[in-house]
């Protein structure tokens, strides 16, 4: 039934009439070359059958709002208990679990100490939190049914398992007391979100940062095609690029586009499966968990002086060579 004027009518008329009596008449865009549809031109920037865009705003609004509060409870829960946490964001299949397990196994090489944990998030199975839990790291299996990203409160609960259930792999002379001043014991959590480049774009987990994933067997264009992904990510990795030789993959085209969407972005080019690029990823791990950790109270480092004016120089490169006729950019 229609919630606009309450008829049963399923017809395209129907569908023109709802939206002309919600006020939106004008939501879909039409090319008027080839006949192209955009449904997201509207003030919501989507189409709802049967919902005008005012109300589609107000619903987006209220449901974030509920979100937002528990992810700012998430954030200053991790802040007080020293941990860094990323949201990996990725279409299925870009690496996610690999690049993961591939970065547990260096990291305990690497950083004995350092506390690891993940949030496996997917509509079913707990086939990835499995995989997780070879490597010796604690996980925790968040299933969403029809849901297609995890939100905050599904977080703050799955973050809640990790500890009730003594998943945090602690030294039981070290156990995590609830004295929310533990800077000195950092850790690392990695939340693996269900495998869409879209809707987790604009759920906030109370996460550090988001890091989205990008394998280069899915196709250079993927930036404009899904560019809120890109634009609320603060890295995007490359993943799988031992198979550049076997597919069509423009790197160069790929890195132009993210940063058309974000100049800021910072990119790293790896292989899970090789370790080629490993170490740049484990390096700008270990800037997160320091900038998340020590950007209060101490001076901003030679170093990240330096990042941040590359960042900025690439940024200011990247607007340059969009404003450019194509000829005269290639």
């Amino acid at each position: 039934m229609c919630v606009v004027c309450g008829c049963s009518n399923n017809s395209p008329a129907h569908a023109r009439h709802v939206q002309t009596q919600a006020g939106d008449a004008s939501v879909v865009q039409v090319n008027p070359a080839n006949g192209d549809l955009h449904f997201g031109t509207g003030a919501a920037r989507v189409s709802v059958p049967g919902m005008s865009q005012a109300r589609a705003i107000k619903l987006e609004t209220d449901i974030l709002g509920a979100n937002n509060r528990v992810a700012v409870q998430n954030r200053a829960h991790f802040e007080a208990h020293g941990v860094t946490a990323l949201n990996l964001v990725s279409s299925p299949g870009s690496g996610k679990t690999t690049l993961l397990c591939a970065t547990i196994e260096a990291l305990k090489a690497r950083s004995p100490d350092l506390h690891l944990a993940v949030i496996e998030g997917d509509q079913q199975t707990s086939f990835d939190a499995d995989r997780i839990r070879a490597t010796g790291a604690p996980a925790i299996q968040v299933n969403t049914g029809k849901g297609c990203h995890l939100d905050a409160p599904m977080v703050s609960q799955a973050f809640a398992q990790l500890h009730s259930h003594d998943h945090h792999g602690h030294d039981p002379a070290k156990e995590h007391s609830h004295d929310h001043n533990h800077h000195d014991e950092h850790s690392l959590l990695f939340i693996e979100n269900v495998g869409n480049l879209v809707c987790p774009a604009v759920w906030d987990l109370g996460e550090a940062a988001k890091v989205a994933i990008l394998s280069v067997t899915e196709g250079e264009d993927k930036p404009l095609k899904y560019p809120d992904m890109f634009a609320a990510s603060s890295l995007m990795v490359l993943n799988k690029i031992d198979l550049l030789a076997h597919v069509k993959f423009d790197v160069a085209r790929c890195i132009e586009l993210a940063r058309r969407v974000n100049p800021t972005i910072e990119v790293i080019q790896l292989s899970a499966t090789t370790g080629e690029g490993m170490d740049a990823w484990l390096h700008w791990l270990d800037h997160a968990m320091g900038a998340q950790h020590h950007h209060h109270d101490e001076p901003a480092s030679e170093e990240a002086v330096l990042r941040e004016r590359v960042q900025r120089l690439e940024a200011e490169l990247a607007r340059a060579k969009a404003a450019l006729p194509a000829d005269a950019a290639a």
